[in-house]
């Protein structure tokens, strides 16, 4: 009495339960798997399902060009790691572009390969020519050495594997889906994308997701033209908007998050509600399964 009942809560980005985040001694480590470092014991686990989370995406960090594969968990308290692993989702990888990638910020500077925005783009059209090139040559010669590190961007190029990519500055969002146009693709998913408004137009033609942040912003210099109303400008424009974490403490409030959707921008409550359930499901490709209250989907429901 008194109470609503809704689906669960979806988080496309987030680094709980995660014993290691960050592969950062090269520009591409496709080869790394969150799966292999999941840690069943985290209470956040127990903390953000008493805010209503029941399914995380679970990146890896965002210091290199390509980073690692991520992993889908139900949030299941008791479970061990292979019992909070999430069955049968598409398997998807983590990009990054900007300030952490050629690391601006770093107090010991940057000893490694890219540290310019325009290094970042090459590392991209570098990594997926050398993923072409070894594609032919296992196809004239299936005894040719397995490169895990390319194997995972092989499976980018054939749709087998999809993107979720750290983005804040327009210039480079823009960069790379030219990337993935150029080698027969197209990116998943843009997270934090605090500069999406201003390609808005551009990300629908593409077909590209958006999972942002309600108003965070003034943490560093790329994210200085963030506004409140991107999500919903986005929204607008055709995209498809989720509200995500990437911090244990947020994770625990997404319901007012997308709350302030309805403020900035004045979103529809339904809509509002739809960025932190069946959005965030629509861009793991899992709303046939989660993100509504439906007869045939997985019995998420929090009260």
């Amino acid at each position: 009495t008194g109470k609503h009942v809704t689906a669960g809560i979806i988080d496309e980005h987030s680094h709980i339960a995660s014993a290691s985040t960050n592969e950062g001694g090269q520009s591409v480590t496709s080869e790394v798997r969150i799966q292999d470092n999941i840690n069943p014991d985290d209470i956040d686990i127990y903390r953000q399902l008493s805010g209503g989370v029941t399914t995380s995406h679970i990146l890896h960090g965002s210091a290199n060009t390509i980073g690692g594969q991520t992993q889908l968990i139900k949030l299941r308290w008791g479970a061990d790691d292979a019992g909070l692993l999430f069955k049968g989702a598409d398997p998807f990888i983590k990009f990054a572009l900007g300030e952490n990638v050629k690391r601006t910020s770093s107090s010991q500077g940057n000893n490694r390969y890219p540290d310019t925005r325009m290094g970042v783009e090459q590392v991209l059209n570098d990594a997926f020519a050398r993923a072409k090139a070894y594609e032919a040559a296992l196809a004239q010669n299936p005894a040719t050495r397995r490169d895990l590190e390319l194997d995972a961007l092989v499976e980018i190029m054939n749709k087998k594997r999809f993107i979720t990519c750290h983005s804040y500055v327009q210039s480079e969002i823009t960069a790379t889906m030219r990337i993935a146009e150029k080698y027969g693709f197209k990116i998943n998913t843009f997270t934090h994308i605090l500069e999406g408004y201003k390609v808005a137009d551009k990300m629908a033609e593409h077909g590209v997701g958006g999972s942002t942040f309600s108003d965070w912003w003034a943490y560093k210099n790329e994210v200085k033209d963030a506004i409140p109303y991107n999500g919903a400008i986005m929204h607008n424009a055709g995209v498809t908007v989720a509200f995500n974490s990437d911090d244990a403490e947020m994770g625990r409030r997404l319901n007012q998050e997308a709350a302030k959707a309805i403020k900035y921008g004045g979103m529809k409550p339904e809509d509002a509600w739809k960025l932190v359930t069946l959005n965030p499901a629509k861009l793991l490709h899992l709303d046939n399964r989660m993100g509504s209250i439906k007869k045939g989907k997985d019995a998420d429901i929090v009260i």
